[in-house]
């Protein structure tokens, strides 16, 4: 296939892949596409590789366009009902080769080679649609901000770190920010040897966030950005500290102080019987405007938990999560499971304790679940799942109540199920009728992290 642009000129690979805008592989490619053999998640971008830009996909080290260190990336979007784009996923880019990057430092990094500059074409997903025929919504180059780049260094470092203290086992994509280190592969299957272990390591790819693939879709589709507020105003800021070291030097002159009084404080006025009145206290104490979303959080996909305690550090209620379907439960693999993936999120937790009927900020902590104790909660998952597939979620009915085989607290010391729903009647469709009550739909249910969990392994810890 003669190759229709230069590339080794930037511009010449640009203009032609900007060609693509508001269009489909089949309008733009060789008619070979039609007999196409690729298969499986990354096909899209197999397809536009050989057939449009005219070389074999690979997986090398070095980026797609060597002569001018320029990475290729194609992504899905969907659209929402405002018709702005988000994102469908996190943004894939090389595997992390545990064995070579423990001799790397970031400048000169496998990771940098490869993306420092990325050509991106973001496709709209549909369902039932032939890859053939989604349509190219967003065409151009991405290269980072300097005020990014140093966070997303300070990630690559602590993945790094994990890998040469042996535990590359261990890495999940909440122990980062923006660059997360995300399992890649057929199946769970797929290891690598790590250098300082001789535990098999599930193979992982260096990926973006979904949230930080937003915020490049934002940019591209120039999407007003005001409605976020900032707590890295510079890259200076971003060289002397991290997200979490600002975040906590924000919140500690507040430690031991009552709600009205940090109220007093920030001058901020916060309807206190609105649903978003912790978010918005903790935008307050942030200094972010109460009408804008803090940028670094979306961007993390920090996940904030405000928590209650009691005087004897036991909080007043366990944490929960949305609520699983019932009939997609069943259909998911561990590794792609969406209870695993919330649990892989970064936290922050904001712990407020009763004193004398008031609550009082205690402290703020970063955190993601170590991996023993997500270990544990894949068990709870998988009885779970066990339950709903053979139709024996009721074991018994007493006084009209019905009492489920799901597991309780008693089942696992990190997690348990049990319902998440307006009423009895709130519900979602079975894939397999109840065998006790012959029911097709059950009250809608989520995984809660045990409140004693919370406790031992965050709080005190």
């Amino acid at each position: 296939m003669k190759l229709q642009y230069n590339p080794s000129d930037k511009n010449s690979v640009i203009d032609y892949a900007k060609k693509l805008k508001g269009k489909s592989l089949r309008q733009v490619c060789d008619l070979k596409i039609l007999e196409h053999s690729y298969s499986g998640k990354g096909n899209f971008g197999q397809v536009l590789e050989k057939f449009y830009f005219g070389y074999e996909p690979n997986s090398i080290a070095e980026a797609d366009f060597a002569q001018i260190g320029m990475e290729l990336k194609s992504s899905p979007l969907k659209q929402l009902k405002n018709s702005e784009y988000r994102s469908k996923e996190r943004l894939v880019l090389n595997i992390i080769n545990y064995i070579n990057v423990v001799e790397q430092n970031f400048e000169n990094s496998d990771f940098i080679k490869k993306n420092a500059s990325i050509l991106l074409i973001f496709y709209l997903h549909l369902p039932d649609f032939d890859i053939l025929d989604y349509l190219i919504k967003l065409v151009d180059e991405w290269s980072f901000s300097s005020t990014d780049l140093e966070i997303i260094k300070k990630d690559w470092e602590t993945i790094t770190k994990k890998i040469a203290d042996g535990k590359a086992h261990e890495l999940s994509e909440g122990d980062t920010f923006y660059l997360g280190a995300c399992t890649k592969g057929a199946n769970a299957l797929s290891v690598r040897k790590q250098p300082f272990s001789k535990i098999p390591a599930k193979q992982r790819a260096y990926s973006f966030k979904q949230g930080y693939v937003n915020h490049i879709i934002a940019s591209i589709a120039n999407h007003p950005t005001e409605i976020y507020g900032k707590l890295i105003t510079s890259v200076k800021i971003a060289k002397k500290q991290t997200i979490e070291e600002i975040v906590i030097d924000k919140f500690k002159p507040y430690y031991g102080k009552t709600i009205e009084e940090i109220l007093a404080i920030t001058d901020v006025k916060i309807n206190t019987t609105a649903k978003s009145f912790y978010a918005n206290l903790t935008k307050a104490i942030l200094g972010i405007e109460l009408d804008k979303e803090v940028e670094e959080f979306e961007k993390a996909e920090i996940i904030v938990k405000t928590v209650r305690l009691k005087e004897n550090n036991l909080p007043k209620e366990d944490i929960s999560f949305p609520t699983f379907k019932y009939e997609e439960i069943v259909k998911e693999e561990w590794d792609e499971s969406n209870f695993k993936d919330v649990l892989e999120h970064k936290f922050l937790f904001v712990f407020f304790q009763f004193e004398n009927d008031k609550l009082v900020l205690r402290k703020v902590k970063f955190w993601n679940m170590p991996y023993s104790d997500i270990l544990e909660a894949e068990k709870v998952w998988a009885k779970t799942k066990e339950i709903v597939k053979k139709g024996k979620i009721v074991k018994e009915v007493f006084g009209g109540t019905r009492y489920t085989n799901f597991p309780n607290k008693s089942f696992n010391s990190v997690s348990h199920v049990r319902p998440h729903a307006l009423n009895a009647s709130d519900t979602y469709n079975l894939p397999t009728k109840d065998k006790l009550t012959k029911a097709k739909e059950y009250t809608k249910h989520c995984f809660w992290l045990n409140n004693t969990y919370v406790r031992d392994e965050i709080y005190l810890k």
